[in-house]
């Protein structure tokens, strides 16, 4: 009876051990997000190198946005995200991944996640197929959210039936937007490793009307009118300097606790950048991925770049570690400053001589003499196409001008 029981257990083992443990594939995956009943649906693709390194790349429109901290421990894979501070959890199960989508510093936030390897296609895999409903232009974008309302202009690219592009807003920009056109319905998607947005509309008389989901909990209507001379207001008006002042001064930490001041003597008589900056904000990153090179280059033309950073928790400790992480993954040789939280009325507090702080990220542009001569609100990024060519050559010109400047 007991060699029954030995022989049975033994066998038992002998199965269990035999079993292949789960591999992770190398190639092209669909993945998916469940939100606010919705199915929001991004791709990305998986490499593995010869010493065993894995790395991925979130894939949306032109972007291919490098995850290269993934570590494989059993049948589980886990993918941290760019310089954000969230990540996907998932079991490997042969072509297929489930798991979720969490952000780190938000304990509420955990989103279905599933993804299927292989599988090339975002919305349908008809994306090549042609349609009668053509969305290509420029719109004017009208977003609703509850009694609120946004302004944006609305930019889409449509072959056949796949359909790139994005929306500007006052803001800031949605980045990278990829979908397809089905049933004459407007799809549209972007996960960039902390938004995930969803977007729908369809065409009826001209007017685009549509859906728009973030997240958890955002969920917007909109309208949109083509309209090749749409705008939106003027980014330089939206923050100000209040009546009586011409400077700016603070006094914050650096990443490593030592305190900076436009007065000290490294930014004396030179052309200072300030950006209010978040390392959870996308738009931060592609300002923050224009600036660094830039800045390499120009330095010693007489310019000094400071970031201020405003994060996701009030802790000196989870700040630093954000930016540091950031600034290496970025390469960015320009310093940064620990200047408060995301929330824009207590980041505006920080700041009192700003008449208020409307969007990460701001741009401040000082002058040689330590007078503040221009105020940027948001960051048109790549996403943008045209849009992101003339703020690089707005840029340039204002710079040179404040790089030509003598001090008195």
């Amino acid at each position: 009876m007991r060699l029954s029981i030995v022989l049975a257990i033994s066998t038992v083992l002998i199965a269990c051990s035999s079993k292949p443990k789960p591999v992770m594939k190398a190639g092209i995956w669909r993945g998916t997000i469940a939100m606010q009943g919705q199915v929001l649906p991004f791709n990305f693709s998986t490499t593995k190198d010869s010493s065993g390194k894995w790395n991925a790349y979130l894939k949306n429109g032109e972007e291919n946005l490098l995850l290269d901290e993934i570590s494989i421990h059993d049948d589980s894979v886990t993918m941290n995200l760019h310089i954000f501070d969230s990540k996907l959890v998932a079991l490997i199960d042969g072509d297929s991944l489930k798991g979720f989508f969490i952000k780190n510093y938000d304990p509420n936030y955990k989103l279905p996640f599933k993804a299927a390897f292989g599988q090339d296609y975002r919305f349908a895999k008809t994306d090549n197929q042609s349609s009668s409903t053509d969305f290509s232009g420029k719109y004017a974008v009208t977003f609703i959210h509850e009694k609120d309302t946004t302004q944006a202009i609305g930019i889409f690219k449509q072959d056949h039936n796949h359909v790139t592009g994005s929306f500007l807003t006052p803001t800031g920009d949605y980045r990278f937007l990829e979908g397809s056109v089905i049933n004459n319905v407007l799809h549209l998607s972007t996960f960039d490793g902390n938004y995930a947005y969803l977007f729908t509309a369809e065409k009826k008389d001209g007017i685009l009307r549509g859906e728009y989901w973030s997240g958890k909990s955002r969920y917007e209507t909109w309208t949109g009118i083509k309209n090749e001379n749409a705008s939106l207001p003027d980014a330089e008006s939206l923050t100000y300097l209040k009546p009586g002042y011409d400077k700016i001064d603070f006094k914050f930490p650096d990443v490593d606790g030592k305190i900076i001041s436009l007065s000290d003597a490294k930014y004396k008589n030179k052309v200072v950048i300030l950006q209010l900056f978040g390392t959870w904000c996308p738009n931060c990153m592609d300002e923050t991925k224009f600036l660094a090179p830039w800045y390499k280059i120009n330095q010693s033309r007489g310019v000094e770049i400071i970031g201020l950073a405003y994060e996701r928790k009030d802790d000196f400790t989870y700040a630093s570690a954000r930016v540091k992480k950031m600034k290496d993954k970025l390469s960015v040789d320009y310093d940064f400053v620990i200047a408060g939280t995301n929330d824009k009325a207590k980041a505006a507090l920080t700041l009192p001589m700003l008449s208020s702080v409307v969007a990460f990220p701001t741009t401040i542009f000082i002058g040689r003499d330590g007078k503040v001569k221009k105020i940027h609100t948001g960051f048109s990024g790549p996403g943008t196409g045209v849009y992101y060519d003339e703020f690089i050559q707005q840029f340039n010109n204002t710079m040179n001008e404040l790089l030509k400047e003598n001090v008195n």
